[in-house]
């Protein structure tokens, strides 16, 4: 992990600043700016991306099982927009001054997945409408999904180097999009009981995808507060 990633800009290069190495002419301010550790005040942005995310993919998730015969995702559109969506695209944007590059692409790409997502079931975007055939839009779908299944296989393996939650996380959201994006393809060709049986697998790994989430956005939580009652591992890696 950089220094910047740690919340601070020490010297990584073992030379010793303390004395003026930047010449006679610069200001002890600019010097100071230079060696002076990062100042960090950003409240963790964790807690939100992760209850955002859980929240959206398990109302979605059940929604892909039949809960209750629900079969129509469109309630999920103001969920995906403002909750999975907005609140997670804000989440990784105070990722990127808190110098965590890998959540703050994570929530940033989620929270844009979100948004899109729930474009094209928003009525009037004229996204579905624009296909001559529903084998064709199921199609597109898939291809939309399989590289969303791409982009999590490549979070999965950043996280192999982060904690068992996040290995867990990213290992299950994965297999969720594959077996969503398996069941498009399967339903473009005709074959309607796979397509469907398929799908419900999605939605049965998004829903323990939404519950991992949940967990690990509650140990953030409790992390965070400096009185906690309990603490949550989330099995966290140590590195040298």
């Amino acid at each position: 992990m950089a220094d910047l990633e740690k919340g601070t800009t020490a010297n990584a290069t073992g030379v010793n600043h303390s004395h003026n190495v930047y010449g006679d002419s610069t200001t002890p301010a600019l010097r100071n700016s230079i060696t002076s550790p990062v100042k960090n005040n950003i409240a963790n942005p964790a807690a939100l991306g992760l209850f955002s995310f859980a929240s959206t993919t398990l109302i979605l998730s059940l929604y892909n099982v039949s809960a209750r015969g629900v079969t129509h995702p469109n309630v999920v559109v103001g969920m995906a927009l403002f909750c999975g969506g907005l609140a997670q695209l804000l989440a990784g944007m105070w990722e990127f001054p808190k110098g965590n590059t890998f959540g703050a692409t994570a929530f940033s790409s989620y929270g844009a997945f979100w948004l899109s997502y729930a474009t094209i079931f928003i009525p009037g975007s004229g996204i579905s409408e624009a296909y001559a055939t529903d084998v064709e839009f199921i199609n597109a779908v898939g291809i939309y999904l399989m590289t969303w299944m791409t982009v999590t296989f490549l979070l999965f393996i950043a996280s192999l180097r982060k904690n068992i939650g996040f290995i867990t996380l990213f290992g299950f959201l994965t297999l969720t999009f594959m077996c969503l994006g398996a069941s498009n393809f399967v339903l473009s060709r005709g074959l309607a009981t796979t397509g469907a049986h398929l799908g419900k697998a999605g939605g049965a790994l998004g829903i323990i995808t939404a519950l991992v989430a949940y967990y690990i956005g509650l140990s953030e939580l409790l992390a965070a507060e400096r009185a906690a009652v309990v603490g949550l591992p989330i099995g966290v890696f140590k590195h040298d």
